[in-house]
């Protein structure tokens, strides 16, 4: 099956005050660790979708593997983020049997994470796999071409969560272990290095 992965990385981190893609964290920062898992798996291509400070954020992450794509209407929300990087993959990428959406302050994400949810869709058939943490599902997550046209058609704010509940019986989930764990605010990057 022939997947690739999509990081999204477009936010303005407004909570923050500062690009939490470029918060460091054992040595890289927190887009570089989550790319780094990504291309630990066999999943190609690995797309970043950049928006907000996106020359500040590329020309940290310049990687022959990965392709940096640049969302305009980033402010618009999520969906934008998503079709952008989407379109792309599916432009250049026309055999493309599934897609992976992750984000890029997942800290604890792992290689393992990716696989699992390609495994667990190969075991079950099933055209939707997510994560599951903290009582909720979410990214990264896959998505079978099926879903394509749906994930396309997401408006604002809205982010794959929405197919998610709209088509329950399609979705089976793999476990999280920290999935919960993601930077939002000063706090959240405290708590985080003070662990390391």
């Amino acid at each position: 099956m022939k997947t690739g992965i999509i990081i999204l990385a477009a936010g303005s981190s407004s909570r923050l005050g500062r690009p939490k893609q470029l918060l460091a964290y054992k040595g890289k920062t927190l887009l570089q660790n989550v790319i780094d898992k990504a291309l630990a798996t066999s999943c190609r291509p690995v797309i970043v979708v950049l928006g907000a400070n996106a020359k500040e954020i590329a020309s940290q992450h310049q990687h022959d593997r990965v392709n940096l794509v640049i969302n305009e209407d980033w402010e618009n929300g999520m969906a934008s983020s998503i079709i952008t990087g989407l379109s792309t993959m599916i432009k250049n990428n026309s055999e493309m049997e599934s897609i992976i959406i992750a984000v890029a302050d997942q800290v604890f994400i792992k290689k393992s994470n990716f696989n699992n949810l390609i495994e667990k869709q190969k075991e079950t058939g099933k055209n939707i796999i997510a994560s599951t943490y903290a009582e909720t599902i979410g990214t990264p997550v896959l998505f079978k071409k099926d879903y394509f046209e749906a994930l396309l058609s997401l408006k604002g704010a809205e982010g794959a969560k929405k197919i998610l509940n709209r088509y329950p019986h399609e979705v089976e989930t793999v476990v999280f272990e920290q999935g919960g764990i993601d930077i939002d605010t000063e706090t959240d990057y405290n708590n985080l290095i003070s662990q390391q």
